[in-house]
């Protein structure tokens, strides 16, 4: 149950993480405070069912395009998030695929990272980490 909250956990920093990241470096991209846990939460849980159908689908329909899931996901993902809260705006076709793909490579990037990072803080305050 530990590890379970510890991946969603990362899979929430890495998204927020992301988000603003891409509104930091993207012009045409913002965050607001009030909406920003909302679209965390609608983007982590929609790149967390999008990513899999959409490796299924190209799996079995177009093996060319199975690099591009992450990408394809994040975008599906960022305008879920963009749609159904006011936690993420993007404006502009060249903003969408910036943004597309900074929080792709950010996400991806802290997804490894993070939890190197909680497991050697947890081994040096002396935590069991599972």
């Amino acid at each position: 149950m530990i590890r379970f909250l510890l991946r969603v956990a990362v899979f929430l920093g890495s998204s927020a993480i992301g988000l603003l990241v891409a509104a930091w470096l993207v012009p045409g991209v913002s965050v607001s405070a009030v909406g920003f846990v909302a679209a965390v939460v609608i983007f982590t849980v929609a790149q967390a069912i999008l990513a899999p159908f959409f490796l299924k689908m190209a799996s079995r329909y177009a093996s060319a395009f199975l690099g591009g899931i992450g990408l394809l996901s994040t975008f599906a993902a960022l305008l879920l998030a963009s749609l159904l809260t006011h936690g993420v705006s993007i404006r502009g076709v060249g903003s969408w695929i910036a943004a597309t793909v900074v929080v792709w490579l950010v996400t991806a990037v802290a997804t490894l990272v993070l939890p190197v990072l909680v497991l050697r803080r947890k081994k040096t305050t002396g935590q069991d980490p599972r």
